[in-house]
């Protein structure tokens, strides 16, 4: 199928790319407009169904553990006799690039100082010890199991069908035990239209978001002006990289970006955990880790019905929204680095590992900002308030190696936004070529320089903001099909097993 030709492509292709350069259109013409009609809608959908948000995500948590601890386990993603393709360090660096490497960067010091600012209950001082600790907490909690579920999922379902049924990797094909095998697609194409939309709208804003931040940063560190033409600058050279990588497929580009991820990511960490307040650092983490446990079911579940507010829904809900928004890029991609591994191992690489990091990274990075404000009289807090863009350098600040640290935390940022695109553009070309896992190159160059032209648009506009939102809308549906999913992969798991038994019974 990687010979598919441009011109045979069907209506996944065309009315994708239809339907998200109109949005472009219209988030560049009018992006007031569009930003207020977005929120309007999001925050509709998260107002009248945010206890369906926390109850989902919650059941995926659940189904995860269940599935990987049950007799289903041990099924291969593959044939029985199939291996993983990827080394461990290679399969959790490409999980930690594609899934949410950028984001944490972003937020590892900007989320817990907004909660430390203003605090998730109303009845905690803010910037206190008690704003502290649940600053912490939530930030263990948002970049946790929870989120990591709704990308295991996806992950799973279409690396069973995929690699164990010899299935095509579209969304859709997950549901074959549910809709059957024959082509209905007026089922079919709506979901995999949803499909490719949301995750270029959502690799577009990030690419978007990260290129401020990367100007930002050039900004603090060497005094280059902040403007549009920086930004533009910075796209053309991400598009770039980012199509160079593309073209030596995902065995050599992804693999050796992910591998210089994760090394570059460990050795950052590593540099501020012992530059920093260690100890601070070891005990935020260990009360971090109770907490997190101890609260997990309440925090899952909290709503504030009896007294109003929306920090819930801007917070945990607007993250489980994010997360599903993104899942068939996030999903679709592991399940492709996966074959090979159980399902067992894929659940523990996806569902513990990356989140184990996430919160190793937040207490080293958010704590050592913490520890600044409460002990040492900064103002990193206001800052963040005043600019997020500015938590990472803010801190950086305070620590030795200023300079140091900001060059190699922008390379970061740099290198995660081109795997991020590099792996976008793989996977977008997969869902647009019926499921190919060789989709044709050119398809692939289309997708990328459309998404690198949405941000450059977009930020030309100040319409970012209004594109973000509207992918997000798109996790409503979504959650009903990964609910799905979990039936139809759990039915046909059943199936194999019964079949498996009735064949040793007939020997």
């Amino acid at each position: 199928m990687g010979e598919i030709s441009i011109k045979k492509l069907d209506v996944v292709f065309w009315f994708s790319a239809i339907a998200i350069s109109l949005l472009v259109v219209i988030g560049a013409i009018a992006p007031k407009a569009f930003a207020a009609v977005a929120s309007e809608i999001f925050n509709f959908t998260t107002y009248a169904f945010g206890w369906f948000y926390l109850l989902s995500v919650l059941f995926f948590v659940l189904f995860c553990i269940v599935l990987a601890l049950s007799k289903y386990g041990k099924i291969r993603l593959g044939r029985d006799e199939d291996r993983p393709e990827f080394s461990f360090f290679t399969w959790i660096g490409m999980l930690f690039s594609a899934g949410f490497g950028i984001g944490l960067v972003f937020w590892g010091i900007a989320e817990p100082m907004s909660h430390f600012f203003t605090p998730p209950r109303g009845t905690i001082d803010a910037l206190g010890e008690e704003a502290a600790r649940a600053s912490m907490q939530y930030s263990f909690f948002h970049w946790g199991l929870s989120q990591w579920s709704v990308f295991t999922i996806v992950g799973l379902a279409i690396g069973y069908f995929q690699f164990r049924k010899k299935e095509d990797g579209l969304i859709s094909t997950t549901l074959n035990p549910i809709i059957g095998t024959k082509n209905r697609s007026y089922i079919r194409k709506p979901i995999d239209i949803l499909a490719v939309i949301a995750t270029v709208m959502g690799v577009a804003t990030s690419l978007g978001l990260g290129i401020l931040q990367i100007n930002g940063g050039l900004n603090v560190v060497f005094g280059i002006p902040n403007n549009a033409t920086v930004q533009l600058i910075i796209i053309f050279v991400l598009l770039i990289l980012y199509l160079a990588s593309t073209t030596t497929g995902i065995e050599r580009g992804i693999k050796y970006l992910s591998n210089l991820n994760l090394t570059l990511a460990l050795l950052l960490m590593v540099f501020v955990f012992f530059a920093g307040p260690t100890v601070f650092i070891l005990n935020t983490f260990t009360l971090g880790i109770g907490d997190y446990i101890s609260t997990f079911f309440t925090t899952s579940l909290r709503l504030t019905p009896y007294k109003g507010g929306t920090w819930v829904r801007d917070w945990t809900i607007f993250y489980w929204a994010w997360a599903i928004a993104w899942s068939p890029f996030v999903g679709a991609f592991i399940a492709r680095v996966s074959r090979g591994r159980t399902i067992r191992e894929f659940v523990f690489g996806v569902l513990v590992i990356p989140p184990v990091i996430a919160l190793l990274w937040i207490a080293v990075f958010g704590g050592t900002a913490l520890h600044f404000d409460l002990f040492g009289g900064t103002q990193i807090a206001q800052a963040v308030d005043k600019d997020v863009t500015s938590a990472l350098f803010a801190t950086f600040a305070e620590l030795p190696f200023t300079f140091i640290l900001s060059v190699i935390s922008i390379l970061l940022i740099f290198t995660f936004l081109i795997t991020s695109a590099d792996s976008a553009t793989y996977i977008l070309g997969t869902m647009t070529s019926g499921g190919s896992l060789n989709p044709p190159l050119l398809l692939r160059v289309i997708w990328g320089t459309l998404m690198a032209s949405i941000a450059a648009v977009l930020l030309l506009a100040s319409g970012l903001e209004g594109l973000q939102t509207a992918s997000l809308v798109s996790a409503l549906p979504f959650t009903v099909i990964l609910i799905a999913m979990c039936y139809s992969l759990f039915k046909s798991l059943r199936k194999e097993r019964g079949m498996a038994r009735r064949n040793r019974m007939e020997k």
